[in-house]
């Protein structure tokens, strides 16, 4: 069989290649700790499991509008003006089946070969990986460390051409878990205006900030009308296996984005809206918990790697990642990430798996328990001063 071209220039995310590798040592009989995969590791909230039971009893079982229910895409319009402030109405939103083919149909309807796409880097790979598939150039722009991986903007200013197209922001951020400042998000607002780019903002972490706020770069002056806003429900409310995420965008490119959901998966499941309806309108106590529960995680797995000679790693301010600064240890990412698997049992990922901005990390996920992070702190401790006693 003859493939297309362009399959040669997707790629596939390290999380799951190194979650089948964990998982498969767990079968021979190793004891795996998974610090790898970003999933919540809590059950979904009852309360929209219910729901789900009472909507297929109901007979939601049925094919739905192509860009999702009309009350659905209604409630989610009316929580996020009232949540995030953004000027959206029900025509705006387009419900996916996961967040992923919002941020595939942004590229397809906008982006043409030989545009070229920034993207601060590292970055979760599938922004990337969709753009070089659609023939576009991926730019990466650097994240500052040292300021909580903020986006260098002159680097930014530097890489704008006259073929630019579009800027991927992403916040609170996966790998690093920075969050970008308000400051920021104006100044990258200005830019964007000034050289007609349009925005993708990957917001699926908003529901997850443990220091100050992360707004969205949709709601200043201007950028409504160029922003897609990438959202979901699989993180907040623990919904990674039901498949539901959405876009808030302009009209005329909603309309677009209808289409191709049309034209490939029909719609997003009937109940799984219902779902998601109940997941915004229900009780909030579990989603809360979790959250603080994430927050709690977060200071055991920063204050055990600092407490690693030749490991580094500031205090992310949202998600559930961690990402340390590893130079000290005197091994490159992959090399790292490799040898605590093999001879540790311990899942991370390396930072190169984000691009090659990331090398000198980690990805820590601490979407796990308080006391198997403690085990594979320890695992990672034993490991590296093992290494240098050798």
């Amino acid at each position: 069989m003859r493939f297309a071209e362009r399959m040669g220039r997707l790629s596939t995310a390290a999380s799951f290649d190194m979650l089948a590798r964990g998982k498969a040592l767990e079968a021979a009989g190793r004891s795996i700790i998974h610090l790898g995969i970003g999933e919540p590791d809590f059950d979904t909230p009852s309360f929209i499991r219910r729901a789900a039971d009472a909507a297929l009893a109901a007979g939601y079982t049925h094919y739905g509008p192509a860009a999702g229910l009309p009350e659905f895409r209604k409630l989610i319009a009316d929580t996020w003006r009232a949540r995030r402030g953004l000027a959206c109405e029900p025509a705006n939103v387009v419900v996916t089946p996961g967040a992923k083919p919002i941020l595939f149909f942004a590229m397809l309807a906008t982006l043409e070969a030989g545009d070229e796409v920034l993207i601060p880097s590292p970055a979760f790979p599938t922004y990337a990986s969709v753009a070089q598939f659609l023939g576009a150039r991926v730019v990466p722009v650097p994240l500052v460390a040292e300021r909580g991986f903020d986006v260098d903007l002159a680097a930014l200013r530097q890489r704008i051409t006259p073929r630019s197209r579009m800027l991927i922001l992403n916040s609170p951020h996966n790998p690093t878990g920075g969050v970008l400042p308000r400051a920021t998000l104006e100044a990258l607002a200005e830019l964007t205006r000034r050289n007609d780019l349009i925005v993708v903002s990957d917001e699926i972490y908003a529901g997850m900030v443990h220091e100050g706020e992360s707004p969205s770069i949709a709601t200043l002056p201007g950028m409504v009308e160029r922003t897609v806003v990438v959202d979901g429900f699989s993180k907040t409310y623990a919904m990674t296996g039901w498949r539901l995420g959405f876009g808030i965008m302009p009209e005329p490119l909603a309309r677009h984005m209808a289409a191709l959901m049309n034209n490939s998966n029909s719609c997003t499941a009937t109940f799984v809206q219902k779902a998601g309806e109940a997941a915004l309108t229900g009780p909030q106590d579990e989603v809360m918990a979790m959250v603080a529960e994430f927050r709690a995680r977060r200071e055991v797995v920063v204050a055990g790697l600092n407490a690693i000679p030749g490991v580094h790693c500031s205090p992310p301010a949202g998600a559930f990642y961690a990402f340390p600064r590893i130079l000290g240890t005197g091994l490159r990412s992959e090399e790292l990430a490799d040898q605590l698997l093999e001879e540790s049992g311990v899942v991370t990922l390396p930072g190169t798996g984000f691009g090659a901005e990331g090398e000198g990390h980690l990805r820590l996920s601490y979407a796990n328990s308080r006391e198997n992070l403690r085990e594979g702190l320890a695992r990672i401790q034993e490991f590296l001063a093992a290494r240098v006693r050798a």
